[in-house]
This record gives structure tokens, C-alpha cells and sequence, in this order.
């Protein structure tokens, strides 16, 4: 059986990225499709694949200005020639599933997101956009909208990484879809006493509300270690005071070592499933979280963290109050065991069973 893997741009390395290797764990021998690639990244985490890019690589500085691309990425990828093979995967955030197959092709969609700046966030990103941008993205993101929905139809089978995710899947693309939820290398996280210290993990981006973290701990004067980079960085850096600490990009195992030592994951923002919440509790620690999107399906209030329903500067100090009142509730062991649920090997079963399914349904639909 030929395989193709199809992802939106390999140059870093975050959660649609682990889960593009699991995948590709399970197809050994499948070839892999993106727009543009870092060679050094994909010789380290992807030997042994052939990996193909779209004429999106060869455009002027296409490695660092991809996303300005965008509008040519429906075209990039119905350009790609898929013929020859029997199961297409695409890893879609953005326009990978567009691509077009052959009719005997079997094409499952494993949907981390429906494009956000184009669906549920649209008016958000033009809120916080410049006159321009906000001139050019009215057109552009109407086309995109239609296309995006149109080329929904091509895919066959569909999974989503969440409920959160599979509910607007239904909404804007009129599909049903099973879920399975990325995996977590929880075996790679272990526990340490707590010090004194609170620590968020992520992009520094405006949909994920760093704003309101930095905020919140502002007034509550308790340490708060931040690791991330992102468009807000220096301008969170100038608005935060000395018990806030920006560590900016660090290697997995600075990450590692400071979920371990924490007393508590803060995560305010809204994700589709989350990971960072996961790899937090796999090393004991709670999570206080703003009880929307993924965390809903990962963080089991009163538990292995704390959900807090009012996503403002207020409900977030009320949480983090309330963990420092509660904080010897949360147990290191109970917290580890709720993460195992979401381990690389349960991934890849449940994965390797659907594709069995999809398979076997679309042979008895040829038949």
C-alpha cells in the first residue's frame, strides 16, 4: 500500500508536528508532503521518509515568510500529483486536506483545527489587525472560507484531536468525525517537591491571553516563570513586574525540568486540545485553566487542577487563590495516573484502527 502524509510546513517543531511523527511511526515507508520544510528538522525526526515540498518552497524567502503565502496554498496543493497512492493522511490546521486524490484513494483527515483566523476567531484577528490588513484580509479570507469548505468535501474520513474541535468540524464543514486525541509523551515527564513558583508554557500570541496571566499575577505578587516567545513578548516584558520572569524559547528539557518543579500550570487562553495541560499533570502538577476548548476534556476540576468559568483578570487571581488555599489536595500520583490516558502508544492504536475501519468501509463501498 502506497502512502502519502500530508502536513501544512515542517519548521517547528509543536504539537501538529508530534503528532505528524506518530503517524508517520505507523507508515514507515509513507512519503510526506508540505509546503516548505527545515531540512536539519526532518533529517533529526523523520529518517528515512521521503519528504516532498510544494512550489511554496521555491518562492522568495518562503523558509521564514511562509504564512504570507497563504493565498497561494489551495493552488500549491491541488498542484500536487497523489495518484499513485492508496492512502493520503492529512494533517490539517490550515489548507492541507485541499489536496486532490484518485478515486480508488482513500483520504482521512486527522483536523487539529478548522482555520481559525478564517471561521470562529475572524472577527478577533481583524479586531487586533491594522487598517491594511484588515483591507486585504476581507477579500482574501471570504475566498478562503469558500475554498476551505469546498475542499472539506474531498476528504472521506474524518478525526478530530478533540470534541471541542470535532463540534466545529459539524458547524462549518458539515461533517461528522470520531475523535482521537494527539499523543503526549508521558513516559518522558517525572515529579519533583514543588517550589516557589507558578509557570505558563506557550506562544506569546493574543488568542492564547497572556495578557490577562501577566495581569493577574501583577497583582497577586506571586512568582510566576513564563516560557515562550511570540509577537507580545517584549511588550509583556514592559508591562510586567519584577515577580514575572520571561525565559522566552528554551529546550524540552529546561521545559521538562520546570514542570517538575512548578506548584501549578497557569493556561488562561482557549485551546483545541492543548498539550502543555497534559505534560504538565504527566510530571503531578495541577492545572489552573479557564474552563474552555480542550481543557475541558483533559482537566478534571478539583482533581488534577482548577477550571475557572470568568476569563478575565479577576477570575484568574480567584483561581490561583484558591489553589494556594487547596494546594495540598492535588496528588502528585493521582494527577500523573489521569495523563496516562493520553500516552503516544494509546494514539497509535486507536489511530491504526480507525485507518483499518476507513479502509475496510471504503473497499466494501467499491465493491
Amino acid at each position: 500500500m502506497r502512502v502519502a502524509l500530508v502536513h501544512y510546513w515542517l519548521v517547528t517543531w509543536r504539537g501538529g508536528e508530534h503528532v505528524l511523527r506518530a503517524i508517520a511511526d505507523l507508515f514507515p515507508q509513507a512519503d510526506i508532503y508540505a509546503h516548505v520544510v527545515d531540512p536539519d528538522l526532518v533529517r533529526q525526526r523523520f529518517p528515512g521518509h521521503a519528504v516532498k515540498t510544494t512550489f511554496i518552497s521555491r518562492l522568495p524567502f518562503s523558509r521564514r515568510f511562509y504564512k504570507s503565502y497563504l493565498p497561494l496554498m489551495p493552488m500549491a496543493l491541488e498542484n500536487l500529483d497523489l495518484r499513485e497512492y492508496d492512502l493520503v493522511i492529512s494533517s490539517e490546521a490550515g489548507p492541507a486536506k485541499g489536496v486532490i486524490v484518485a478515486p480508488h484513494t482513500t483520504h482521512v483527515c486527522y483536523c487539529h483545527s478548522p482555520i481559525r483566523y478564517a471561521w470562529d476567531m475572524y472577527h478577533e484577528y481583524r479586531t487586533d489587525a491594522s487598517r491594511f490588513t484588515k483591507l486585504v484580509s476581507l477579500p482574501l479570507l471570504h475566498y478562503m472560507r469558500i475554498w476551505d469548505q469546498v475542499s472539506a468535501q474531498r476528504v472521506d474520513h474524518y478525526i478530530a484531536n478533540s470534541r471541542f474541535v470535532a463540534g466545529r468540524v459539524r458547524k462549518y464543514y458539515r461533517r461528522n468525525c470520531a475523535v482521537i486525541y494527539p499523543p503526549v509523551a508521558v513516559e518522558d515527564f517525572t515529579s519533583a517537591p514543588a517550589e516557589d513558583f507558578y509557570l505558563h508554557v506557550g506562544q506569546l500570541v493574543a488568542y492564547k491571553r497572556p495578557d490577562l496571566l501577566v495581569d493577574a499575577f501583577n497583582e497577586l505578587g506571586e512568582r510566576l516563570i513564563v516560557i515562550g516567545e511570540g509577537e507580545l513578548l517584549s511588550k509583556l516584558r514592559k508591562r510586567a513586574r519584577p515577580n514575572i520572569e520571561f525565559l522566552g524559547r528554551q529546550p524540552f528539557e529546561s521545559i521538562r525540568d520546570h514542570y517538575a518543579r512548578c506548584r501549578a500550570l497557569v493556561f488562561p487562553g482557549i485551546e483545541d486540545f492543548g498539550i502543555v495541560p497534559v505534560e504538565a499533570m504527566a510530571a503531578g502538577k495541577p492545572v489552573i485553566a479557564f474552563a474552555g476548548g480542550g481543557v475541558l476534556e483533559t482537566v478534571v476540576d478539583g482533581v488534577t487542577g482548577i477550571l475557572f468559568t470568568e476569563q478575565t483578570q479577576k477570575g484568574l487571581v480567584a483561581a490561583v487563590r484558591e489553589h494556594g488555599v487547596r494546594e495540598r489536595d492535588f496528588v502528585a500520583g493521582t494527577i500523573r495516573k489521569h495523563a496516562e490516558q493520553f500516552t503516544v502508544q494509546r494514539f497509535k492504536s486507536e489511530f491504526s484502527a480507525f485507518i483499518a475501519r476507513a479502509l475496510a468501509e471504503e473497499r466494501s463501498n467499491d465493491g
